[in-house]
């Protein structure tokens, strides 16, 4: 039934449960001879994780998989590939679609079937699955997943708005419920955090056409990386706002750690990469929803690299900086986004221009900007 020897593999993400549900009950009925695996974690504080295979008549087959490191995303990795491969095995179906459990981020799984499926296995798109009504609570709720009942493990620290934010903005394709209570702001929203994302209806022959459109993991890397990702632009509808903030001057490290709060719960999100004065060859990533911040260093700015160096560095990743130049910084600068409906443009501007050094401490230079107070220091440089 396959045109090729591998079998399509279509990961269908997201937080919202029915709604994502619907979206592969949907291709179940849509595409003939496709098949959904689902490995549900909730069981997973009895150490184990449950297994459904089923397709558009029903359940074809349920199992169980123990936990590995008692993390439970790490037994739906360990168990997910070969499980796929039986399917592929079998030649009798066209489309195996991964419905992911709620709190599991696409990317890692999309990694592990290109990784390990060998020549079995073709990863052909990724899908979030969508109710745009449920967008912004989701976005803005910084309850840690182990309260919310959705920990994949025991040492699970990311939060559901967070969560949400990577399901959203790494998949290319969005496919969207009808629930009759998202307006014009929601769509809104949603369309500012993802641009680039195709929307489509849950029940469409596009949806359909799409699963097979083809997937390319490094591309998505890279999309996602702070050093190159594809940041939203300037937008301003339906009462939802995105500010781009682009600078080359360096953050003086004080003032902007004491305006930490008030930046990550300006926006619903924001996300982007910046400088700090007192450790000028650090690509540090800014990511906050909910109003929780996350902020890690993510490696070195290619202008503090030897230039025997740059071959190491992905294509893509030159090209960004390349187009980012600066004469005096190379590629340092302050790239943030702000999305949020009722977006305080102004005020949040002002607020990151005093972060910024000023006039007189820029020009003291460098050495001088070493010996900045360093608060950041005590979660960028954690003591082991």
């Amino acid at each position: 039934m396959r045109d090729s020897g591998r079998l399509p593999v279509l990961i269908v993400a997201g937080l919202h449960s029915e709604a994502r549900k619907e979206v592969v009950d949907g291709l179940l009925r849509t595409v003939p001879g496709s098949v959904a695996l689902h490995h549900d974690l909730a069981s997973a504080a009895e150490g184990t994780v449950r297994r459904l295979v089923r397709d558009a008549a029903g359940e074809l087959s349920c199992g169980q998989t123990p936990l590995v490191d008692d993390c439970a995303c790490c037994a739906l990795r360990e168990d997910l590939v070969p499980e796929l491969e039986r399917l592929a095995g079998s030649g009798s179906v066209r489309l195996a679609i991964v419905e992911l459990w709620d709190s599991v981020e696409p990317r890692t799984m999309a990694e592990a079937v290109v990784a390990h499926g060998g020549g079995l296995l073709e990863l052909t798109n990724v899908v979030t699955a969508v109710d745009p009504a449920l967008v912004l609570p989701c976005l803005g709720n910084g309850d840690d997943l182990a309260e919310a009942g959705l920990a994949a493990a025991a040492t699970d620290r990311r939060t559901v708005g967070d969560t949400w934010a990577r399901q959203l903005e790494y998949a290319p394709v969005l496919a969207l419920v009808g629930s009759g209570t998202a307006d014009e702001e929601d769509r809104a929203l949603l369309t500012q955090l993802h641009p680039t994302a195709r929307q489509v209806a849950a029940y469409s022959a596009e949806l359909a056409r799409l699963a097979f459109a083809g997937f390319d993991v490094e591309a998505a890397a890279a999309a996602q990386h702070p050093a190159c990702a594809l940041l939203p632009q300037e937008a301003d509808e339906a009462g939802v706002a995105t500010l781009v903030w682009h600078r080359r001057r360096p953050f003086h490290p004080e003032r902007l750690f004491r305006a930490l709060e008030d930046l990550c719960c300006a926006a619903a999100r924001s996300r982007g990469r910046f400088w700090l004065a007192d450790r000028p060859d650090t690509l540090l990533a800014w990511d906050a929803a909910g109003g929780s911040l996350c902020v890690e260093s993510v490696g070195p700015w290619l202008a503090s690299l030897p230039d025997a160096a740059w071959d190491m560095v992905p294509p893509v990743r030159r090209a960004a900086a390349a187009l980012d130049w600066h004469p005096e910084h190379g590629d340092r600068c302050q790239h943030l986004v702000f999305t949020s409906p009722g977006l305080d443009r102004d005020g949040l501007a002002r607020l990151l221009e005093t972060c910024l050094l000023t006039d007189a401490e820029y020009a003291a230079g460098p050495e001088a900007w070493r010996r900045l107070p360093a608060p950041f220091d005590s979660f960028l440089d954690p003591v082991s």
